[in-house]
């Protein structure tokens, strides 16, 4: 169980993962060894992952987030494995989920333009089992949250 340090020390990170050691102690009321001790604690706990830099997508990758949704002919353990292989190797699928519901799987992707957008559409159809593709393209982005928001419990 999280006490309040542990969840200050969680949504510290989560804002500034590069915040000091010294700085993340003062920020939630604890000398430098314990805050340690315990970053180390949630780390080894499995509650931190890793740490990494928030990237510009839209400077990277492209500013149109279109989210796809996608159905396949069969829902047979190799044909999922298959497509989600397949579709992890490409640049522009920012993340994927299987799905309950009317599609198997719905996609966010990042493309620069509708030609980019058809050229990765292009490449989703050739996937071995996929039936049928529908897209959505996002108008504006108000939320996009590295990790979930830690609350006083």
């Amino acid at each position: 169980m999280l006490d309040s340090h542990d969840q200050k020390i969680l949504q510290r990170l989560s804002d500034d993962g590069r915040t000091t050691w010294s700085d993340l102690a003062d920020h939630i009321g604890l000398s430098l060894t314990p805050t340690v001790r315990r970053v180390h604690a949630l780390e080894e706990q499995g509650y931190i992952t890793g740490y990494f830099a928030r990237l510009d997508e839209k400077k990277l990758a492209g500013a149109i987030s279109v989210f796809v949704s996608v159905t396949l002919d069969k829902q047979v353990r190799a044909a999922l494995e298959a497509f989600e292989a397949r579709a992890a190797e490409l640049p522009e699928i920012m993340s994927g989920f299987l799905m309950s519901g009317g599609a198997d799987y719905l996609l966010r992707a990042v493309v620069r333009d509708l030609d980019h957008y058809r050229d990765l559409l292009e490449v989703l159809t050739q996937i071995p089992h996929v039936a049928h593709i529908q897209s959505s393209f996002a108008l504006k982005s108000f939320i996009n949250r590295p990790a979930p928001v830690i609350t006083q419990r």
